[in-house]
């Protein structure tokens, strides 16, 4: 499920991180493990438009910060300390 942006040379540009997706990127699910990271560590999945509440959804019920922006944006930090 984690990262699977479209590589070099792949004509169909970044692609969505749900498992067996491949549909076109149009969100960074952007998170970060509070109990093994600083708030300055942000890992980033991409999500379709189907899978947006998902990824987000999947996450949250973890207990991990979430923030959800336009494919492309850059976050530089998740969630308070």
């Amino acid at each position: 499920m984690i990262g699977t942006s479209g590589t070099a040379g792949d004509e169909r540009g970044p692609t969505c991180s749900r498992a067996q997706c491949g549909g076109a990127a149009a969100w960074n699910i952007n998170w970060r493990n509070p109990r093994i990271h600083g708030i300055d560590r942000v890992k980033v999945w991409l999500a379709c438009d189907e899978h947006r509440d998902f990824l987000r959804d999947y996450l949250d019920t973890r207990g991990f910060p979430v923030v959800v922006t336009e494919l492309g944006t850059v976050v530089s930090s998740v969630g308070a300390p």
